[in-house]
């Protein structure tokens, strides 16, 4: 089992809490800009414009389920 990458381009994200609603095992709005972001169990990297983590293979559908349901496309889930 490997590990998942999720980005979350935080200049597109419009705030509109889908992902946390649909997988709030990982997203949160934040509340440094109020846009969604990898909660700090899983935070890489968290700056105005992006936010980086790694998940567990079993949050994979999980951040999926996010990723599709985002309404401007603003989440990338990548296995590495």
């Amino acid at each position: 089992m490997g590990k998942i990458r999720v980005i979350v381009d935080r200049r597109t994200c419009i705030a509109c809490g889908v992902a946390p609603t649909v997988c709030s095992e990982i997203f949160q709005l934040g509340s440094d800009n109020g846009k969604n972001r990898v909660i700090d169990k899983y935070s890489m990297k968290l700056t105005d414009e992006i936010s980086e983590g790694e998940i567990p293979e079993e949050l994979y559908e999980c951040a999926k389920r996010a990723e599709e349901s985002c309404p401007v496309v603003a989440i990338h889930v990548e296995r590495i």
